[in-house]
């Protein structure tokens, strides 16, 4: 059986995923067989694997961190939020359904939990360590009964569980001692120690803490982590994306990606984010769009909501009044189906409309289906028109998850051409108005291809007059120095000696 450490918290988002993360890159460096692990994720980024399955985004890093591919098994369930306290159950990989929260944790958890075991079995038979990533807190006592994701596992695999609190939230301590007293002896038993994460300022002010809470818990404080600045690490959830308004930045290039409720897969933009002239930010409010150089419509998990809201808020014609000043207008899945002309919806897959009008930029409609296409594919881009001159590149990696099938009602230029994973070649992607002002693709991660970004970037320059840049920045290796850069602060942190110990391995140390 592989050895194993679990990663739970004192509540969401204090960075279970990020630790996570950290320590498949130590064990990885140190030349182990590590593969990262979550049960169930809840969130609306999401990835598709090499085998056209679904699973959640903060596992693809960990398995990029420990040198691994995605697989499904790293994560068999991921639910992805619809609205009015409903979500899509994904399992294995495949989309099984729509469940109410009270239908999925009263009725269906546990036998999803099925599914996990299944995958846990699959992994420690191929691997010798396995890094766990809890959901939530461990102490919601009224989801404990049909929980699947924290305690659950530990028992499971008798697994040692580290507990961490985000001391930047206030309230560390307590939610530690907190969380603690409210499991029970067995799962108190199995929490072998404590970890307080994105810590400010001078660590020695913390000593009487450490003190206090080794003292009083009875648990060792393994270390305490800083808080990082600048990750460089794909997050997932909508707490993250509320983060990243914090982290605007100016640049000579103003990028806006449209904010909607159901807004999915925004990672898309990262690349973007991160190139030193630009300054892209989430647009909620049409005033928000008036410098933008750029507007991009970003995947949605519920499009014709989505499409419903940017009409009801005005930010629908804020968009067209900046288009019609020249600002071009980019849409990515979701955000490429509301740039046609309609949008319907006969099974009520995602809404309970039949049929919305759309925007109106491409001639084409699009109609929902049962049946959900995810694929990895590789991309050329064949002399997209924009802002006067021509975009090309090749070999683009990407992927699609989306439900909808577009026809075109008159010729387009379809400015992408594809082949997948199973080696099936589509000659059409896309759709570009002549014009140069407007294209969509239901390709995913197109703007990771630095290349293409780049020209891209250069395009909205020479509009503005400005000068163009060399390729500034590789997503690959930029990723890879994250990676390390983790690795490093994270080992420097905590007592490695000590969660050697923890995980009955003195002998690595």
């Amino acid at each position: 059986m592989a050895n194993a450490i679990m990663l739970m918290g004192t509540s969401s988002h204090v960075g279970k995923s990020i630790l996570t993360t950290a320590l498949c890159r130590i064990f990885y460096q140190q030349g182990r067989r590590v593969v990262p692990f979550k049960a169930q994720n809840m969130a609306l980024n999401s990835y598709v694997t090499l085998e056209g399955l679904e699973m959640g985004r903060a596992q693809v890093a960990q398995a990029e961190a420990a040198g691994l591919r995605p697989m499904v098994d790293m994560n068999p369930v991921l639910l992805k939020p619809t609205g009015n306290s409903r979500s899509q159950v994904v399992l294995e990989g495949k989309p099984i359904g729509n469940m109410s929260a009270k239908e999925y944790h009263q009725v269906y958890s546990l036998k999803a939990f099925d599914a996990v075991k299944a995958a846990l079995r699959r992994l420690a038979s191929e691997y010798d360590t396995l890094v766990i990533e809890g959901a939530g807190s461990p102490a919601e006592v009224n989801l404990k009964a049909n929980d699947i994701v924290n305690m659950r596992v530990a028992r499971y695999l008798n697994a040692p569980v580290l507990l961490i609190a985000d001391i930047d939230r206030g309230g560390a301590l307590a939610s530690l001692v907190g969380t603690l007293e409210l499991l029970d002896d067995e799962e108190r038993a199995l929490v072998k120690g404590l970890v307080i994460n994105k810590f400010r300022g001078d660590i020695s002010l913390l000593t009487p803490a450490v003190d206090f809470l080794e003292k009083k818990t009875g648990k060792p404080v393994l270390g305490v982590v800083p808080h990082i600045e600048s990750l460089g690490i794909d997050e997932e959830d909508s707490v993250s994306l509320e983060d990243k308004q914090v982290e605007k930045k100016t640049g000579d290039i103003r990028i806006a990606v449209i904010e909607t409720p159901k807004l999915s897969n925004f990672t898309d933009f990262d690349a973007l984010a991160a190139e030193p002239d630009v300054g892209l930010s989430y647009a909620r409010m049409p005033d928000e769009l008036e410098n933008a150089d750029l507007i991009l419509l970003p995947g949605s998990k519920n499009t014709t909501e989505d499409l419903l809201y940017l009409r009801a808020s005005g930010m629908e014609s804020a968009i067209r009044q900046c288009h019609e000043k020249g600002t071009p207008l980019i849409g990515i899945c979701g955000g490429y189906q509301m740039l046609g002309t309609s949008i319907a919806d006969p099974r009520h897959t995602e809404s309970d409309h039949d049929a919305v009008a759309a925007m109106g930029y491409l001639p084409m409609k699009t109609t929902f289906a049962e049946r959900k296409r995810t694929t990895q594919v590789t991309a050329t881009c064949r002399a997209l028109p924009f802002l006067g001159t021509c975009l090309s590149a090749a070999n683009m990696p990407g992927y699609e998850i989306h439900m909808g099938e577009t026809v075109f009602t008159e010729a387009v230029q379809h400015p992408f051409s594809l082949v997948e994973t199973t080696g099936k070649v589509r000659t059409e992607d896309g759709a570009a108005r002549a014009d140069g002002l407007v294209f969509g693709t239901y390709v995913h991660g197109l703007f990771d291809h630095d290349g293409f970004r780049r020209d891209l970037l250069n395009a909205l320059r020479a509009k503005k007059g400005l000068a163009p840049l060399a390729i500034q920045r590789s997503v690959r290796c930029e990723k890879e120095r994250a990676y390390d850069r983790l690795a490093q602060i994270v080992r420097s942190s905590l007592d490695m000696k000590k969660l050697a110990a923890i995980m009955g391995e003195e002998d690595r140390c």
